[in-house]
């Protein structure tokens, strides 16, 4: 296969025996993509997308997967859009692959013309359709197949997203250790709690996909299902087929009545499994999504309940590492330590900007230990009471109204929490969901950790908690604007405005634009407290759900949770990409708790009387 080497054209492959490239018409062919990538055959290819075999010369002619596709979208507007979103399902793939071993690794992703590319590892095996087309599958065999890919799932769904093309055609026994690796993510959608309520673009396989995913409206039980039609097509051998009219029939399912047959050609064929795996499949394969299993982890249970009576062979395989289901030893509850005395800047800018005070004050913290290496600053806040929110001249109508609140004395971080500290506490055993170790866009182990869920941020302190014997928690909204604010009244704690060189966000000119996150305390100024950028860096979770007004709100300083939106938990802050309008100490804003923009990180606290 020759490469067209012009960089715009749209479809550079073509055959060895071309004169003149078949897209856009020039005549000067290489053997390389990008100079680097040698394509050697196509592999597959569907409406939208071609799957090619390739060699990255740059890695000693590695074996690799280059996947092409082509947005359907019109004018330049659409495809930017297009090229934007396909970036972010990039930037996804690239986590997962990074983090699990039974997903393949994303090397690469680029544009090129007005196609866009993937250039994933390449996973050495037979997949399990050919699998099947040569031998039989028994019940041991299932057992064990679904015992080493629900964790895959697992680990998918708890990082929001769907595969949506689960079949034996993308599950590859890998040749090195026998393991079932999940192959094609093109289709892969990442949810949240808005968009699991309207359709997405519908990308199914007829006679794997449940009918909310074909009207568009796929969740984390429709890869379940596809997983469980896996299942049964591997132990009846009866794949769907199309016949000599174009049309697609069934041997194991009868649309028309809207019924499964498996257990019918099991039947016939002479075929035995355990009521208990029955039961399983049956479950799985539940037309209504809310009757079947909703996670991976509650059909792991069901397998591991029913190991008892059969061989060894099926029992060796573990549902989850036992290390990801350990638990801490009964909890120490470990006494304050001595609190040090720490100095810093603290400076107060007039409404051009200018810095007009620079005083030296000093406040007292203790560090946690996280890791021989690693500790955590925690800041002694002193209690008092302030004016919370904005009055009428000043911010947005969710600002108000404002209203005096009394803030018990607590422990915030001095910094945002760093990738360093969120790496060290993912790595301590598992409590409700799994933490990725490295899920932030811009790295940098002294950066602030973004790119997490609230959900993340709760189990982070969850965590936390268990390893030190103290409550740690998200702040609530109150306790993060009095602790920003220090006992100011202006706008933000260095007065009526900020500058880029206290502050990182989006700023004007945009020559003094970072566009990205800095080092935690990079500016070396804090506010009266102690604490370090409270305004831009990230947004920061709170506890609180969103409400619209502080109209009847707490006084007392403490989360509120009681009616508003639990599906949106509150952000304060701002961020380097957001204007100076929205670091403002009274600012608010939202997000949804199970990721939504996946733009936010969070800092941590701690009542000096709350242990656990």
């Amino acid at each position: 296969m020759q490469i067209c080497q012009n960089p715009n054209c749209s479809n550079p492959f073509n055959p060895d025996s071309n004169r003149f490239c078949v897209s856009c018409g020039q005549s000067n062919f290489g053997k390389l993509l990008r100079n680097r990538y040698r394509v050697l055959r196509l592999l597959g290819e569907g409406g939208f997308s071609r799957t090619y075999a390739a060699e990255d010369a740059d890695r000693l002619n590695a074996p690799c997967v280059i996947k092409q596709f082509f947005p359907q979208v019109q004018g330049t507007g659409q495809r930017t859009k297009a090229a934007e979103f396909f970036k972010e399902e990039a930037f996804r793939l690239y986590e997962l692959g990074e983090n699990h071993t039974q997903i393949p690794r994303l090397l690469a992703y680029f544009e090129q013309g007005s196609s866009l590319y993937l250039v994933q590892e390449f996973i050495q095996g037979p997949t399990l359709l050919k699998e099947v087309q040569q031998q039989t599958y028994d019940e041991t065999r299932i057992r064990e197949l679904l015992a080493d890919l629900l964790p895959t799932l697992e680990f998918i769904h708890s990082h929001n997203v769907i595969h949506r093309d689960i079949k034996p055609e993308n599950i590859i026994r890998r040749d090195s250790d026998g393991k079932p690796v999940l192959i094609d993510f093109g289709g892969a959608k990442q949810v949240t709690q808005t968009s699991l309520a309207r359709p997405a673009t519908v990308i199914y396989t007829i006679g794997y996909a449940p009918t909310e995913q074909m009207a568009g409206f796929a969740c984390h039980a429709s890869d379940l299902y596809a997983l469980g039609v896996t299942c049964v097509r591997l132990l009846t051998r009866c794949l769907p087929f199309q016949d000599a009219y174009g049309q697609i029939n069934d041997p194991i399912y009868d649309a028309m009545n809207v019924k499964w047959l498996w257990r019918e050609r099991l039947q016939e064929k002479g075929i035995t499994i355990s009521d208990d795996l029955g039961k399983i499949l049956d479950k799985l394969l539940k037309h209504l999504p809310s009757e079947r299993y909703q996670t991976a982890a509650a059909v792991l249970d069901d397998l591991k309940s029913t190991t008892s009576t059969l061989t060894p062979a099926v029992l060796k395989i573990v549902a989850i590492p036992e290390s990801r289901l350990l638990r801490s030893p009964e909890k120490i509850i470990v006494p304050l330590p001595p609190l040090e005395t720490f100095e810093f800047d603290v400076v107060t800018v007039d409404t051009a900007g200018r810095e007009v005070s620079r005083d030296r004050r000093n406040a007292k913290l203790f560090a946690e230990q996280l890791s021989q290496t690693i500790t955590l600053e925690m800041v002694s806040i002193p209690g008092g009471t302030y004016m919370m929110g904005s009055p009428e001249y000043e911010g947005d109508a969710d600002e108000r109204p404002q209203h005096q609140v009394t803030v018990e004395p607590f422990f915030m971080g001095k910094f945002p929490v760093t990738q360093a500290q969120w790496r060290a506490i993912a790595a301590l055993p598992k409590v409700k969901q799994t933490l990725n170790p490295n899920p932030s866009k811009f790295k940098g182990l002294d950066r602030p950790v973004e790119n997490v869920s609230w959900h993340e941020a709760v189990e982070f302190c969850v965590r936390l908690s268990e390893k030190t014997g103290r409550n740690y928690r998200l702040p609530s909204e109150a306790e993060w604007e009095y602790a920003c604010r220090a006992g100011t009244t202006t706008s933000f704690h260095f007065g009526e405005t900020i500058t880029p060189e206290l502050v990182s966000y989006a700023a004007e000119p945009k020559s003094k634009f970072r566009k990205e996150t800095t080092n935690v305390g990079s500016f070396e100024v804090a506010n009266a407290f102690g604490l370090y950028d409270m305004h831009g860096l990230v947004w920061e979770w709170c506890a609180d759900s969103w409400h619209n007004n502080y109209n009847d709100a707490p006084l007392d300083g403490t989360a509120w949770v009681i009616g508003g939106d639990a599906h949106r938990r509150v952000l304060r802050g701002g961020s380097w990409s957001f204007n100076s309008e929205l670091c403002r100490s009274a600012s608010r804003s939202w997000n949804e708790s199970d990721g939504g923009l996946r733009i936010c990180g969070f800092r941590v606290v701690f009542s000096p009387e709350e242990i656990i």
